[in-house]
């Protein structure tokens, strides 16, 4: 499983939340990341390592990639390069 982390990924967790769902959405990333949970709508922050070590799988990944959620790439630069790669092929 690749160690990408997108914003607004849905990801499955090995153990349950006590409410019951074991589905978390991803709201921040960075050195922590902060999830909320699907079933109660409960917030936690964990350090990256521990997300990567609990995370099953990712159920529906975010819709921008993690360049562009953690700014290191803008929107703009994004679509011209998609456009780019299109006109290519």
């Amino acid at each position: 499983m690749p160690d990408e982390i997108r914003l607004n990924d849905l990801v499955e967790m090995r153990k349950k939340h006590p409410c019951g769902s074991a589905n978390w959405k991803v709201t921040r990333i960075g050195a922590d990341i902060k999830m909320r949970c699907e079933g109660c709508g409960r917030v936690v922050m964990l350090d990256r390592v521990e997300f990567l070590r609990r995370r099953k799988r990712v159920i529906t990944p975010g819709p921008d990639a993690p360049e562009v959620t953690l700014g290191l790439v803008s929107r703009d630069k994004e679509a011209a390069q998609a456009e780019i790669n299109q006109n290519v092929e």
